[in-house]
């Protein structure tokens, strides 16, 4: 969507009433802590959306004004801009190592893009432009370094999906029904944070929508070819509200969650979570309460962490309880393992994680 994280955005049926999350607020053990991130000076004061961690000591960051930064020792961070795309707003980038890298660029027709370097950011190849002028890329996301899925909001009614199968140079449209895709009356996607479409093993992948009468989650069991959708519970019916990240572990669950793009501390519903793999989704807020864009699986624990302009926090028990990480507004984040992560957000942001082991 465009305006400042896109304007389309899911429409879910509207929520539970106040009083049900009245009942099930009471259900979360909050644990207050001081802050568990470390602010990190980027060197850049644009917008940063994108995030993709390697690993504990490799990952990249992208933004506004074709802006893209890197750290290889998990310490500092190198700007770096791609020539030509200036004027660009890469609102999603895929690390693979410290040299190789793919970028999207968010907006209408043209302006979404990929860029790929495979010499640490020295030098960019366009590999792709958006060649659609009704579309408008939001997020993109790799089960490998050959395979990958970028989704954008809908085309002659549908939400659009190309996949890769060598690495980004080539795309194509690998779904058998278009119908599948079918959008709601002004549904639409987040590109607030390169999370509201996820990969799981070598074949599953989900989506998340939002703006219309109700939002959505989408998946596919064999690389995007085929597609269920499940309505939920997240309010949606106006271009700011629905669900903008979804996350899903191999044991089936996962959480996705959202909530209202400008009430960064609102009190309606802003995550759901998932215990079958996505088939069905149940309301499980989030902490600390308000506006979430992005939810991450931590690898090696059974944590998720959640983010957003209302702070972020962490389950450790899947939403049973929940510890607030810190209160300073964010766009995305991402963990290398329980005690290695990253997070960014407005002006430059960019912040470790330096709490306890999750």
């Amino acid at each position: 969507m465009s305006a400042n994280i896109k304007q389309t955005s899911i429409s879910f049926s509207v929520l539970r009433s106040a009083a049900t999350l009245v009942c099930l607020l009471p259900s979360l053990v909050l644990a207050q802590t001081t802050s568990a991130w470390k602010a990190i000076d980027s060197g850049v004061t644009v917008e940063l959306r994108g995030l993709s961690v390697v690993n504990k000591d490799v990952a990249w960051a992208s933004g506004a004004k074709g802006t893209v930064l890197r750290t290889v020792d998990g310490q500092h961070w190198v700007a770096m801009h791609i020539a030509g795309a200036e004027k660009l707003d890469f609102r999603d980038i895929q690390g693979f190592d410290a040299k190789t890298a793919i970028a999207m660029s968010a907006g209408p027709g043209k302006a979404s893009t990929l860029y790929k370097t495979t010499d640490g950011g020295a030098s960019w190849a366009l590999l792709k432009v958006n060649g659609d002028e009704t579309g408008f890329w939001d997020a993109m996301d790799f089960w490998d370094k050959d395979r990958g899925i970028v989704f954008g909001d809908p085309v002659n009614g549908s939400f659009q999906v190309l996949v890769t199968s060598d690495g980004g140079l080539t795309w194509t449209n690998p779904v058998k029904d278009a119908q599948q895709l079918a959008a709601l009356p002004n549904e639409g996607a987040f590109a607030a944070s390169g999370t509201c479409i996820s990969v799981l093993g070598t074949q599953e992948v989900w989506f998340v929508t939002g703006s219309a009468a109700k939002s959505r989650v989408f998946h596919s069991r064999d690389g995007g070819k085929t597609w269920s959708a499940s309505s939920t519970e997240v309010p949606a019916g106006a271009p700011p509200k629905g669900l903008f990240s979804v996350s899903v572990a191999k044991n089936g669950r996962g959480f996705a969650v959202g909530g209202d793009y400008q009430q960064a501390k609102g009190a309606g519903l802003n995550a759901m979570s998932s215990d079958d793999g996505g088939k069905t989704w149940q309301a499980t807020p989030a902490l600390p309460q308000g506006f979430m864009s992005v939810v991450a699986k931590v690898p090696g624990s059974a944590s998720f962490v959640v983010g957003g302009l209302a702070g972020s926090g962490v389950t450790k028990d899947f939403g049973k309880t929940w510890q607030v990480l810190g209160d300073t507004p964010l766009n995305a984040l991402g963990f290398a393992d329980r005690k290695h992560g990253w997070a960014v957000g407005p002006k430059g942001l960019v912040m470790q994680y330096a709490g306890d082991s999750l």
